[in-house]
């Protein structure tokens, strides 16, 4: 399969997700069950994206480094309810001084 194939199918794939999306009946997606599934999948997407991006090194090997205390110190400012730029701020400057050490 060529790399142009392969483009095609995923863009038809992605267009036909779309497609049922809109076909869904209205009253399915009012019910109480629905409203809170899907009020708490972009939690879990964005939760499951920073675990992967935290912990996975290069082959997608597990490794611990400067991005763990980073989240961790996030974290902890999201806690304390720091200002979310102070909550960046604090992130990174732990990720650069722990790189800075040697702790990559």
């Amino acid at each position: 399969m060529s790399m142009w194939v392969a483009l095609l199918a995923a863009a038809a794939i992605a267009f036909g997700l779309k497609l049922v999306g809109y076909l869904v009946p209205a009253d399915l997606l009012a019910e109480p069950h629905v409203k809170r599934v899907t009020a708490a999948l972009p939690v879990a997407l964005l939760a499951a994206l920073v675990a992967i991006q935290t912990l996975t090194g290069p082959g997608g090997t597990w490794t611990l480094d400067a991005r763990l205390a980073a989240v961790g110190v996030a974290v902890v400012a999201l806690i304390l309810r720091a200002p979310f730029i102070v909550v960046v701020v604090l992130g990174a400057a732990t990720a650069a001084l722990l790189r800075l050490a040697g702790w990559a």
